[in-house]
């Protein structure tokens, strides 16, 4: 027997021809297994855990949440400004896993207001919503934003949207589209018949009248009429609204009076849009 001088190694016998290409081989293997372990596993959770991320919850379940939001943020106006309820975007496509597809919803209030002062205007109405939503107002690319959470993962924002206006709006962020988003329903006819009496006076509507409603907190819904006529650019706005609360905006352009209907027309090229709006009480 050879003896074997201490601190010396054995040499490491050479690797087989092709061992080399199998551990390759076999680690290939092995990653792409453990890829769609792993996917299935998140296929598995997404349909039968229950929902702890935005992710889990099917937009016919958060969809009721973005419409409650919606109507507690036209009562959160109050007597700051004209809201009037916006159509709502519903937008297939997004990824929520790499094996699955799904939708965003979001939904808003328009509202014009008298002065410039956005900031102020997004703090008073962040202070009228409720305590849970955790609202406040920061600073974002230099303009005032409204941030709130109306929960199960449901976004609520506010920020200038031009001149005068500020636009409210309720997310859901991408989710699975479950059975779908219904928008909610209500008797609108006050709404449509002032809408009716307004676009008269430039030859009646020129379009389908839309008709959109959010849940308010109390009972009852926002409900909002909404269409447009031709209208030359010589024919003022105010007049045909008739008598009720001061404006808040009263131009060539755009008309703005709160109330009960609430009435909010802008002027665009030769076309007038006239919203009628019944908000939630304050």
């Amino acid at each position: 027997m050879t003896a074997v001088e201490t601190g010396y190694a054995p040499p490491t016998p050479p690797e087989q021809p092709g061992a080399g290409r199998r551990r390759l081989r076999w680690l290939a293997a092995a990653t792409v297994a453990w890829a769609v372990l792993l996917a299935g596993l998140t296929w598995w959770s997404v349909r039968t855990d229950p929902p702890t991320v935005k992710e889990q919850r099917s937009l016919d379940q958060a969809g009721p949440v973005v419409d409650r939001a919606i109507g507690e943020l036209t009562g959160a106006v109050g007597s700051d400004g004209v809201p009037a309820l916006v159509p709502d975007r519903l937008e297939r496509g997004c990824r929520i896993t790499p094996m699955d597809s799904g939708a965003t919803l979001e939904r808003g209030v328009e509202v014009a207001i008298g002065g410039d002062d956005v900031r102020e205007v997004l703090r008073r109405i962040a202070d009228r919503l409720p305590q849970a939503w955790r609202a406040g107002v920061s600073t974002f690319d230099g303009e005032p934003l409204l941030r709130a959470d109306a929960g199960d993962f449901v976004a609520v924002e506010g920020r200038a949207d031009g001149p005068g206006r500020v636009l409210l709006t309720a997310a859901t962020g991408c989710r699975p589209l479950g059975s779908g988003y219904r928008a909610p329903t209500a008797d609108a006819a006050a709404e449509a018949a002032a809408l009716a009496s307004a676009l008269g006076r430039w030859g009646g509507a020129t379009g389908a009248v839309q008709i959109l409603a959010a849940p308010c907190p109390g009972g009852g819904a926002a409900r909002t009429a909404r269409g447009e006529a031709a209208a030359p650019a010589d024919q003022p706005l105010a007049p045909a609204f008739g008598g009720g609360a001061a404006p808040v905006v009263d131009s060539a352009d755009r008309y703005a009076r709160p109330g009960e209907p609430a009435v909010l027309a802008e002027r665009v090229d030769e076309r007038v849009r006239v919203a009628v709006t019944t908000p939630c009480p304050a």
